[in-house]
C-alpha cells in the first residue's frame, strides 16, 4: 500500500479526531486540544492517506521548537485497517525527519505499557525506555514508559 504523507491542517480535524476517539477511546485528546496542536506553530502534524483517496488512514504530531534540543513526540494513531502496514512507521520516520530539520538531539515520547505493538516499533527505531510514569493514563490507570532517542546528526560525505 502506499500512503501519502502532508502537513495537517484544520480542515483535517474531523478525520484525526475521528481516529484519536476510535483509537484512544477513554483518553483521547479533546478537538480544542487537537485544534490547538494543529495551530501551534512549534508543532508539526502529518496526516496520512492512500494514494488515490482523500480517506485518512494515520496522522502524527511533534512539538519541536526550532533550535531547541527536545522533541517530542505528541500523538500517533493509525486506523485499525492499516495497522501492521508499515505506516507507523512511515509516519514516525517523517516526525524523525522534521525533529532533525529542527535541529533537535534528542525525542522523546511516552507509550502505554499495555501496548507491545507500539513498543517494539519504537525500540526498532532506537528509542530506549528511560523511565515509568506510574499510572499516567487515566481513567484505567496504565503506566506510561517514556522513551528517548538520540539523533545522530547526518553524515556529510564530499565528493
Amino acid at each position: 500500500m502506499t500512503w501519502l504523507l502532508r502537513r495537517a491542517g484544520a480542515s483535517d480535524l474531523d478525520a484525526i479526531m475521528a481516529i484519536e476517539t476510535t483509537t484512544f477511546e477513554s483518553d483521547a485528546w479533546s478537538r480544542q486540544q487537537m485544534e490547538s496542536e494543529l495551530a501551534n506553530t512549534n508543532s508539526y502534524y502529518l496526516v496520512a492517506t492512500r494514494e488515490g483517496t482523500e480517506a485518512v488512514d494515520g496522522y502524527a504530531g511533534l512539538l519541536a521548537p526550532r533550535g531547541a534540543a527536545q522533541a517530542e513526540v505528541q500523538t500517533i494513531a493509525v486506523v485499525e485497517a492499516a495497522r501492521g502496514t508499515g505506516l507507523g512507521r512511515t509516519l514516525m520516520n517523517a516526525l524523525l525527519g522534521e525533529a532533525r530539520s529542527r535541529q533537535a538531539q534528542e525525542v522523546f515520547l511516552e507509550v502505554r505499557a499495555d501496548n507491545p505493538a507500539a513498543q517494539q516499533l519504537y525500540v526498532s527505531l532506537g528509542f530506549e525506555q528511560i523511565s515509568v510514569r506510574t499510572r499516567y493514563y487515566q481513567p484505567e490507570g496504565i503506566d506510561a514508559l517514556v522513551m528517548r532517542l538520540t539523533l545522530v546528526p547526518p553524515k556529510v560525505v564530499l565528493a
